[in-house]
């Protein structure tokens, strides 16, 4: 039922964004595009994710690096692309499933804090519709509680194990389980806890989000869109939010009417903004898309063994 809601939900916007924009004016953007802006756009969307790789490696306890982070995050985000449901999460699970699964939900809740954040400076310098505000109000409340969870997991363990055990005192079997669960849980929140990994966590951070921006604002210079820095910003956080709605496999409809619904904004026409969405979709799966298969035939599997999240992909010395 979420695979066919997102479908539907991705059909009803590519419905809508056709029927409300000039076909021959599209096709008339499409056509004046300034393709060595293009360049540099295609190129940072696989660079994005590496520097997310890069980070994930502070996200695991201090130790010796877990093999096989970059080629899982260019498998994983290529298997977001085509699979529904965003299967490709099941392949970032290497090197042990629920450590990296705990290292991949505080991700989450980092990158979505991140954006909420991003939203909150934008509002100051741009009118933000009032329905994005309140979405973004609504996500911080969850993305706190959820902090709050995985801040009380890490600083005190104990007070979790006890809470847990007394929940589950009528039922040791599913206690002791949980009990295994909690301990990896908590390992996989070493990293964040470690002093020497905040830094690099931030600086990494920084550089992922400033090279999905560059790449957003690169593609308004390619559709001959003279707008500032700040619009790459506002493009990548709608998008950001936007994507976080079921949708088809590849984020159809709903990336492309967030990327419309930011450059609005500005004051673009719906032809120009729904050019430029095709664009700044395509610039990110195509690449994303084939690197990530490049990885998934060096590592000699197939994409369902790959979302079994049980071959333990290496890196080449």
């Amino acid at each position: 039922m979420r695979i066919a809601a997102g479908v539907a939900v991705s059909a009803a916007l590519v419905v809508w964004l056709l029927r409300s924009v000039d076909l021959p004016e599209l096709g008339r953007q499409l056509a004046a595009t300034s393709w060595i802006w293009v360049v540099p756009a295609v190129a940072v969307a696989p660079l994005g994710i590496w520097a997310r790789a890069r980070r994930w490696r502070y996200l695991f306890p201090p130790g010796p690096e877990p093999p096989g982070l970059v080629a899982a995050n260019m498998i994983g985000y290529m298997g977001n692309n085509v699979l529904p449901l965003r299967a490709g999460e099941f392949v970032r699970m290497t090197g042990g499933l629920w450590l990296s699964g705990a290292t991949i939900v505080v991700e989450r809740i980092l990158d979505s804090l991140t954006l909420v954040l991003i939203l909150g400076l934008l509002i100051l310098m741009i009118p933000v519709p009032p329905a994005l505000e309140y979405a973004a109000a609504v996500v911080l409340v969850i993305d706190v509680l959820a902090a709050a969870a995985l801040v009380t997991l890490a600083v005190a363990p104990e007070l979790s194990r006890r809470i847990l055990a007394r929940l589950l005192r009528s039922r040791p079997a599913l206690a002791e389980r949980a009990e295994r669960a909690l301990a990896l849980v908590v390992r996989g929140l070493e990293g964040i806890r470690a002093p020497s990994h905040r830094l690099p966590l931030l600086a990494w951070t920084v550089v992922a989000w400033v090279l999905t921006a560059a790449g957003a604002w690169a593609l308004l210079r390619a559709m001959h869109l003279g707008l500032p820095f700040v619009a790459g910003w506002t493009v990548m956080t709608f998008v950001g939010f936007g994507i976080s709605i079921p949708s088809a496999p590849g984020y159809v409809g709903v990336w492309h009417a967030a990327a419309v619904l930011a450059l609005s904004i500005f004051g673009v026409g719906q032809a120009t903004a729904l050019g430029y969405a095709l664009l700044y979709h395509a610039s990110q799966f195509v690449p994303i898309t084939l690197v990530g298969w490049l990885f998934l035939m060096r590592e000699h599997v197939s994409l369902g063994e790959a979302t079994s999240a049980r071959p333990v992909m290496k890196e080449p010395a």
